[in-house]
């Protein structure tokens, strides 16, 4: 898996932590469950999910937990990308090997490249495995459409990318013109737009994964048919959660998606690795308060 195109929600995880910081592997299997339950096309991890706080070690066993508790019941992505391409191959073998079913790869940040080398890095990449990649666009560094279309021809494996660079819509709607029938295009940044992207040709979204049920109500009304009932979802469920997460300092996401997962009883808690900013007292009441809206006991 997967033998076709992948498509739909694949919610990125949160990472479940104790009180001592350690990955608590029985609530991230407990989320996995609640996804799939919860009827996702498929389930990453990713920036969303904290990778970039993670030990090797601790990237092993949160690959092997998901994977193991999906058991091919939907597809897995794995985020691979390093500042090396050394450490993108060494992370992406270890995915692999390790069941994931594909990949998503974003292009050196810390020292950013130019167009030659990022093509270099997603080629020795490819070359080093025999699963899909996505490339992820993000605003910094940002991957334009026509890279991608190059990449993807010189690299056999990278089939999909993942938009998120500013303007989300317009750069989603660029990337699927021009890409059409080279790179399949997913939407992310927490599915901000995510029926805008759909009419725009993108096939898929990699959203937060604390509202899996809202997300895939929005996918099926749409391709159902029903545009008008989607957007009433996604105003009504969707962007309420979306605008508080990015309401507090940096990270603020990280917060509000964990307490909701928690106060819904799929985490145990809702700490979050530092350092990071703790999220102030109003905010903190008012996302007490659209919990209670949206989630009453």
């Amino acid at each position: 898996m997967p033998a076709k195109e992948m498509r739909g929600v694949y919610p990125i995880l949160i990472t479940p932590f104790d009180e001592q910081s350690r990955i608590d592997v029985e609530s991230l299997q407990s989320l996995v469950d609640f996804l799939i339950d919860n009827g996702v096309h498929g389930i990453g991890v990713a920036l969303g999910s904290e990778v970039f706080k993670f030990t090797d070690e601790e990237r092993l066993l949160v690959t092997r937990t998901v994977v193991n508790q999906a058991a091919g019941r939907v597809p897995v992505v794995i985020n691979t990308g390093g500042n090396s391409t050394m450490q993108a191959i060494f992370y992406s073998r270890m995915a692999q090997e390790n069941g994931a079913d594909a990949l998503m790869v974003m292009p050196p940040s810390f020292i950013p490249v130019g167009g030659t080398e990022t093509k270099e890095y997603f080629k020795a990449i490819s070359d080093a495995v025999n699963i899909p990649i996505f490339i992820q666009d993000t605003t910094s560094p940002h991957v334009p459409a026509d890279l991608a279309i190059q990449i993807a021809r010189e690299s056999e494996h990278v089939r999909y990318i993942k938009v998120e660079s500013l303007p989300t819509p317009v750069m989603v709607y660029e990337t699927a013109q021009k890409a059409s029938g080279i790179l399949t295009v997913f939407g992310g940044a927490g599915g901000n737009y995510f029926v805008e992207e759909m009419r725009r040709g993108s096939v898929g979204t990699m959203p937060f994964c604390s509202q899996p049920e809202a997300f895939v109500e929005v996918w099926n009304r749409y391709w159902a048919g029903d545009e008008r009932g989607a957007l009433d979802v996604f105003y009504r469920r969707i962007l309420p959660v979306n605008r508080l997460g990015s309401a507090g300092r940096a990270g603020c996401y990280y917060h509000v998606h964990k307490e909701i997962l928690r106060r819904r009883g799929v985490i145990r808690t809702a700490i979050v690795r530092g350092p990071i900013a703790p999220l102030d007292d109003i905010l903190q009441r008012e996302l007490q308060a659209l919990i209670d809206e949206l989630y009453p006991a």
